[in-house]
């Protein structure tokens, strides 16, 4: 059998399951952080194309999209990015928050010679992704000066209790867990594992409604947010054993170190880090994304848009312009198995 035999064979099965199965938009999402797993891509993979442009980024990027729709089957997929000035109304709370983040550092030294070029490379690959994924139908979401993880956060929490949706978010950042629930779990791109109420409980050992408690007393060293001084993730349930029992809040906390003050030091040290506690509280707080409504209507209304169609004369005429096909193969086939679910939801 041919490959025009077996594609026409594939839109007929296609079809035929179309008409047997119907899916709504909001069913199952999938929420992407897409720098985050841009740039895991763009360490990870040293691919040039035939020109000796770096494609590493933005072909493994693709790749993963297809394998993260693959393994989660959504009904709708969005990929968000940061907006300019992302981080600015988390700085004005902690001007220190994700300082000097890898400035020099390079990603990989095989391909680039200097921070300068390196960076270059995934500002070209990431412009360049835009065109691809204006494509496919996925929605893209970004706004000037909001973070990410507030946009998926809103997102998640609005779909969920909205439209009863069954969302899935996929980065490689912990920040997401606090989220967790029946309707919303996350998986982990790093390691390819899926995190749910029962999972982050086995392995942090606290309730996921006391995730943001775990975060803001311990800290994030990626984000320059240092928790309380001495208190790391190994000596926490020690100090607050109730994080795995019961929902607690941030008085909760407070209230529990004025009981046990005598008790050790370490209540003292929460104590009179309180305020700056309570500061790390408000930065970490997706359950509280920093958006404003004007900003929320705008995700709504995104949210309430059809779904894109699948442009695959667009995308492959892009895909061989920039040779994806050292890392995408047999890209047809590709677009059409992997968007099939995509191009048959109901408005």
């Amino acid at each position: 059998m041919g490959k025009q035999d077996y594609l026409k064979l594939l839109d007929e099965m296609t079809l035929e399951h179309e008409k047997e199965t119907s899916y709504n938009k909001n069913d199952r999402i999938l929420l992407v952080d897409g720098l985050n797993l841009f740039l895991r891509n763009f360490a990870v993979l040293n691919h040039v194309n035939q020109n000796n442009a770096h494609i590493g980024g933005l072909g493994g990027f693709l790749r993963s999209l297809g394998g993260l729709i693959n393994i989660t089957q959504p009904t709708s997929v969005y990929v968000v990015f940061d907006g300019v000035g992302s981080s600015t109304n988390r700085k004005n709370l902690l001007p220190e928050y994700k300082s000097k983040r890898n400035v020099n550092k390079i990603t990989n030294w095989d391909i680039f010679e200097n921070k300068s070029t390196e960076v270059g490379a995934q500002v070209d690959q990431i412009s360049r992704l835009i065109y691809y994924l204006q494509c496919l139908p996925v929605k893209i979401l970004s706004l000037d000066k909001v973070e990410a993880d507030d946009i998926i956060a809103f997102m998640a929490t609005h779909l969920s209790e909205t439209y009863d949706s069954q969302v899935f978010i996929a980065s490689n950042d912990k920040d997401f867990f606090q989220l967790i629930n029946s309707n919303i779990t996350v998986y982990k791109t790093g390691e390819k594992v899926f995190y749910t109420e029962e999972k982050i409980q086995e392995r942090f050992g606290v309730l996921t409604e006391n995730f943001i408690l775990f975060k803001t007393l311990v800290g994030d060293n990626s984000d320059k947010i240092p928790g309380v001084k001495g208190m790391g993730e190994g000596k926490l349930l020690k100090f607050f054993p109730e994080l795995a029992e019961q929902e607690l809040t941030l008085e909760d906390i407070f209230s529990i170190s004025e009981a046990k003050l005598k008790e050790n030091k370490m209540y003292a040290k929460v104590l009179h880090s309180f305020d700056d506690v309570r500061n790390f509280h408000r930065l970490m707080d997706l359950k509280n994304p920093l958006i404003d409504d004007n900003e929320k209507t705008y995700i709504v209304d995104t949210i309430n848009e059809d779904i894109p169609k699948l442009n695959t004369k667009e995308f492959l005429q892009l895909s061989h312009e920039d040779n994806l096909t050292i890392i995408l193969k047999g890209i047809e086939l590709w677009l059409k198995d992997t968007f099939r679910i995509l191009n048959s939801v109901k408005k």
